[in-house]
This record gives structure tokens, C-alpha cells and sequence, in this order.
């Protein structure tokens, strides 16, 4: 009889990372990015615009709440400070 016999066999294998592959996928990335920058920047455009509507009619709302007119008064679906007798949109 014979006892069975264990080898073991551990290896360890260093890789740079660059290969063809990586470097592929890297060139495709770096197209697709450059691809979507107009689309990124059109939305991040329109974000800043609703963000500074939102701004501008907050500070409006403000003025007109403040406003020394007794008849102006915020319309919020609207967002404008108008005349309570006659509906006009007016400067506070």
C-alpha cells in the first residue's frame, strides 16, 4: 500500500492590467463620454435654467408679500404678483 501524495501547487501571477482588451474598452469609454458630453451639458443647462426660475420667482413672491400695496397679491400657479381689483400683473 501506498499513502497518497499532496503537492500543492500555489502561483501567484502578476498582470499589469494593459492588455489589448483594456485598452479597447477604455477607447470605447472614452468615445461614448465624449459622445454624451453635448447631451450632459444640455441637460445640466436646462437644470440651471429651471433652478434659476425657481430662484427668480421666489424672490419675487417675497417682494410682493412685502410689497406696501395693499391690493397685490402672489398667484402661485402663475407665479406673478398681481392687482386684486383688477388682475393686472404689477411691479412691487
Amino acid at each position: 500500500m501506498t499513502a497518497p501524495v499532496s503537492a500543492q501547487t500555489n502561483k501567484l501571477i502578476i498582470e499589469s492590467g494593459d492588455n489589448a482588451r483594456s485598452r479597447q474598452e477604455a477607447a470605447m469609454d472614452k468615445e461614448q463620454w465624449g459622445d454624451t458630453r453635448s447631451l450632459r451639458q444640455k441637460i445640466n443647462s436646462r437644470a440651471e435654467k429651471e433652478w434659476d426660475k425657481a430662484d427668480n420667482a421666489f424672490d419675487k413672491r417675497d417682494a410682493c408679500l412685502q410689497s406696501s400695496n395693499v391690493n397685490a397679491y402672489w398667484e402661485p400657479s402663475t407665479r406673478r404678483c398681481l392687482d386684486r381689483s383688477t388682475g393686472f400683473a404689477i411691479r412691487p
